[in-house]
């Protein structure tokens, strides 16, 4: 082999006091059960599938709200077979309207004609199909007479506490950033770290995300994951709005630029260099099956109203194989049941995603090369490949024959910290490296869709900082049209 050509890792030449302190920025064990849920769903329902609007008033009775046939255990079954971990259910969106058995407000699901508590029965299907259950808890809201008083603080954490004591484990609040003016024409200062003590109080291992600290938004709700999706970002990005719109200010007043969400470099070197504080904040893509997040007809986006099957397997791919997990929404229509239009495209996207990983593959070596020694170290194929020096850049994987590779799944080992920023795929072929992929983070998972022929292949790991820690390589063979 060519020291040219598979030179050592670079660890880049910055002072190694930024780069301890960046890498000393590890996940919770919260953080990192959540990771391992790789895709679960969004439910929104309430009264705004009823009222056939995306975002309600606060103003239609509770006399409107029928669902005449729902039945949570159809959801739940469903969303299983679609290969989901867990469900988060929209107990209370903007308009205020409650899903469950609340004492804080008449304005719930107990007073409409259904008169039962869906989230309990959530809870009941959830631990029947083995599903994690979350909730969504909009902190705006448009039918409560305290919006925008210190009072209102008050009555959103009694409801926090209903939902954290009365239905068992759940994995996240999801807690919405969304802020506008309620009934009485105020706008509301959200108490966030009196809700984080709460939540941290009555259920310790769940996750706060999206206006919290242990979940990010991507930045879009359109599938799409940066080209380097980074868990390390600067604290300041993730610190709640009352704190985070304030200006941060040197030592001299001057204002420090401050990133946003939407950036498409919000982890880089270069971007880290500009702040002294970080933070490990996963990224979670929420995206929804139909256009909207409610349920509709057909009537109410003519052109096109869902998302197809391949769709969504695309985004699957681009997300659990960015450096993302994925919270699909799935809305459940105004019979309190998923609707057949979703459930097929739910079918046909798992279908998808079982021929894409249907043929995992063995190596029968799995070997670490030294490219400056020139010298190699075998490894278990069956077990992680842990910690590589610089001069170990190079993993060579043989097969027994020629096969048709599709994708290689590759992990690091996050309690190490996110390290890799650049690697490249090399096949053998006619008795040259070829090559087929070339990719730039890592972190909770790549898919790296490739299409080749050949029994050996190496990843080259180009850029690193420090030595790379992966959990995980696995390769899955192209599936073969009949």
């Amino acid at each position: 082999m060519k020291k040219t050509l598979f030179p050592p890792i670079d660890f880049g030449d910055e002072d190694d006091g930024f780069l301890q302190k960046v890498l000393a920025v590890t996940p919770s064990e919260r953080q990192l059960r959540h990771a391992e849920m790789k895709y679960y769903n969004f439910i929104h329902f309430g009264m705004n599938t009823m009222t056939n609007v995306e975002w309600g008033n606060g103003k239609a009775s509770p006399s409107l709200f029928v669902p005449d046939r729902l039945d949570t255990d159809q959801w739940c079954r469903v969303l299983k077979d679609s290969g989901s971990s867990g469900v988060i259910l929209t107990v209370k969106h903007h308009d205020g309207f409650c899903l469950w058995d609340t004492k804080t407000t008449d304005y719930s699901v107990m007073n409409s004609p259904f008169g039962k508590d869906i989230l309990r029965l959530l809870a009941k299907s959830c631990r029947k199909y083995d599903l994690a259950l979350g909730v969504y808890l909009s902190p705006w809201d448009r039918h409560e007479k305290t919006y925008g008083t210190e009072e209102y603080n008050d009555f959103y954490v009694r409801q926090l506490t209903e939902l954290a004591e009365n239905y068992g484990k759940i994995f996240t609040f999801w807690l919405d950033g969304a802020c506008g003016e309620g009934m009485n024409g105020k706008r509301q200062d959200y108490d966030y770290e009196r809700y984080y003590e709460v939540i941290r109080r009555f259920q310790p291992e769940a996750c706060i995300s999206i206006c919290g600290p242990d979940i990010r938004w991507i930045g879009n709700e359109g599938g799409f994951v940066r080209e380097s999706e980074w868990s390390v970002v600067p604290k300041i990005l993730m610190e709640p709005k009352s704190v985070a719109e304030k200006s941060q200010k040197t030592d001299d007043g001057t204002e420090v630029e401050r990133p946003r969400q939407t950036d498409m470099d919000i982890g880089s070197r270069e971007v880290l260099k500009k702040y002294d504080q970080y933070c490990y904040s996963p990224a979670e893509c929420d995206v929804s099956v139909n256009i909207g997040w409610f349920w509709h007809d057909q009537s109410y986006y003519p052109e096109k109203s869902v998302r197809t099957a391949e769709e969504i397997a695309q985004i699957y791919m681009k997300t659990v194989g960015g450096n993302a997990t994925l919270l699909l929404n799935v809305p459940v229509d105004t019979h309190g049941r998923i609707n057949n239009r979703e459930i097929s495209i739910l079918k046909g996207f798992r279908t998808i995603l079982n021929q894409k990983f249907a043929h995992p593959l063995l190596p029968i070596s799995l070997e670490v090369l030294n490219v400056r020694k020139n010298t190699r170290r075998a490894l278990p194929v069956c077990e992680a490949v842990g910690a590589l020096s610089a001069e170990e850049s190079v993993l060579r994987l043989r097969f027994l024959k020629k096969e048709i590779l599709g994708i290689l799944q590759l992990e690091e080992d996050m309690r190490f910290s996110q390290r890799v920023e650049a690697f490249e795929i090399y096949s053998l072929e006619n008795h040259s490296w070829n090559p087929v992929y070339e990719g730039t983070t890592i972190g909770m998972g790549k898919f790296c869709e490739i299409d080749c022929e050949t029994d050996e292949i190496l990843i080259h790991f180009t850029k690193s900082r420090r030595e790379p820690h992966l959990l995980k390589i696995q390769i899955f063979g192209k599936a073969i049209p009949d």
